[in-house]
């Protein structure tokens, strides 16, 4: 009895000291920044009191150094997001800067294998500073250290959430990169390495934010899906995000209790849609008439902004959605835009969410700087996803939809389950101003009267572009009135998520995040 209370005491004191990592003064560091210790933020972001611990008493291997490397810069866990099981972890910024030593990347490993084997989706609430030295150099050092498999072969078996809350390099990048969704706290940097190692390789010269911080992957690189301007605020993004996944792939998304009538007409619209046809408005202000309670969470939101994709729900079913966003390049996607769609298929097809589209469209942006980006080929591998996407897919056009972008916005003949038009639609392959000037646009040079027989030549080529002639030769499936839009969405989803389609086929689920 007496020997057991000793060892008991011992545990607790080994303890103790393990809740402090590498010690006050790094904890006071911390605070002094405004930033929050790994377990101070796993307390805030788990429910009360379900996170439990594993692997506290983990130091690092290296002689001399186990008073002060507790948690070897990680601490892991499984708690409860909203009453839903889960994995955590967190980088520890107080115990050699959050860096990667042997112990640190064995445990990281294991908790992604529990995670997969037990179908729970992964939170990581991250920062800190990539591999760390000596632990990894020299060959035999670094040899076992390379980008751990586990992370390479999730193929989104589970939800995959994560915060960058410091700066972050190395290891805390590669795994926000192959999460499904990253939010970043403003202020702060994700990259392959900090400024310091960049000015050492090649004498460039910069700020982190300027190298990693939100903007810069906001405007260019879509490699974090939202940001905040607090911890606290990152935290409720990756849980609203949370709300519209399932559990693992081997489950739907819940389903979301509402009153609003899957039913109810939705006459704001009329007010929305310009009499115009080429005045801008918000596809928002449409979506949110659309769906229930008025309630979506945009994902990329400040990336691709000619193209809107969200989340939302339609008499209780998480939906994705896809939509043209007018107000910005016209709704013309770009190569940006392209990126954006096809990481959005390949994520909602992997965990059974059907896609809605909505068209807006004259059309892709076009531009030498969009040849320099890939174009063609982000066009075809959007398609590639449509394609191969087999999620529930029901298409409507509220207004243009021009070229090719009218296939890749799931058109007549892309993959997509119903196909349907408002009365103001216009489809076709371009617009008669465009087709005109490029067709006559040397005999209008050489014309005495060039706007005259510009005008004769308008009419020659005004095309039906109305929804009719393709509804008339069911090329698309109706011709349906405005208000009835989510009546239609919310019926057709009745009869196309049967048991032979509630699941996907998940033909996505290895292509790469960020492709």
């Amino acid at each position: 009895m007496e020997l057991l209370q000793k060892l008991s005491k011992d545990l607790q004191d080994r303890k103790e000291a393990a809740l402090l990592g590498g010690g006050c003064d790094k904890i006071a560091a911390q605070h002094e920044r405004g930033l929050l210790t790994a377990r101070e933020r796993i307390e805030k972001f788990a429910d009360a009191g379900s996170f439990m611990e594993l692997g506290m008493l983990n130091t690092s291997d290296v002689k001399g150094t186990e008073h002060k490397s507790y948690g070897d810069g990680l601490i892991i866990g499984v708690g409860k997001v909203n009453g839903r099981s889960a994995v955590i972890q967190a980088g520890d910024k107080t115990v050699f800067a959050g860096t990667e030593g042997a112990v640190h990347m064995r445990k990281s490993k294991s908790i992604h294998e529990f995670a997969v084997k037990n179908g729970l989706p992964m939170f990581a609430l991250h920062e800190g500073g990539g591999l760390r030295m000596p632990d990894g150099m020299g060959s035999d050092g670094f040899s076992d250290k390379l980008f751990p498999r586990e992370m390479l072969t999730v193929h989104r078996q589970v939800p995959t959430m994560t915060a960058i809350l410091g700066d972050s390099f190395g290891g805390p990048t590669w795994t926000a990169v192959s999460s499904d969704f990253v939010t970043q706290l403003q202020g702060t940097c994700m990259a392959i390495a900090g400024p310091r190692m960049l000015e050492l390789a090649n004498g460039q010269r910069m700020i982190p934010e300027e190298l990693g911080g939100v903007d810069i992957h906001n405007r260019f690189t879509g490699q974090i899906d939202d940001d905040g301007a607090t911890e606290e605020e990152c935290f409720d993004q990756l849980k609203t995000y949370f709300s519209y996944m399932p559990q693992n792939s081997g489950e739907r998304p819940q389903m979301r209790q509402t009153n609003d009538d899957p039913y109810r007409l939705v006459d704001e619209v009329f007010n929305i849609l310009p009499q115009q046809n080429n005045r801008v408005y918000d596809m928002k202000k449409i979506i949110e008439t659309i769906v229930d309670d008025g309630i979506f969470y945009e994902y990329q939101r400040k990336f691709g902004k000619g193209l809107i994709t969200s989340f939302a729900h339609l008499n209780g079913h998480v939906v994705g959605i896809i939509a043209n966003q007018p107000n910005q390049f016209a709704g013309a996607p770009g190569p940006h835009e392209c990126q954006k769609a096809t990481e959005f298929i390949c994520l909602c097809d992997s965990y059974h969410i059907p896609l809605i589209f909505l068209h807006d469209t004259p059309g892709f942006r076009i531009s030498s700087e969009a040849e320099k980006a890939k174009m063609p080929t982000k066009i075809m591998v959007w398609n590639q996803a449509l394609a191969l996407s087999t999620v529930p897919k029901i298409s409507v056009v509220i207004r243009k939809s021009i070229g090719a972008a009218y296939g890749n916005m799931c058109g007549p003949g892309m993959g997509g389950d119903l196909v349907v038009a408002w009365p103001s639609a216009e489809i076709n392959f371009t617009g008669p101003e465009v087709g005109v000037n490029v067709v006559f646009g040397r005999e209008l040079a050489r014309s005495e009267n060039p706007s005259e027989e510009r005008k004769k030549l308008l009419e020659l080529w005004s095309f039906d572009s109305s929804p009719y002639k393709a509804a008339a030769k069911h090329l698309i499936d109706d011709v349906i009135q405005p208000n009835e839009t989510r009546k239609f969405l919310c019926q057709s989803l009745e009869y196309l998520l049967t048991s032979k389609r509630e699941k996907s086929e998940r033909l996505l689920a290895t292509w790469p995040t960020g492709i």
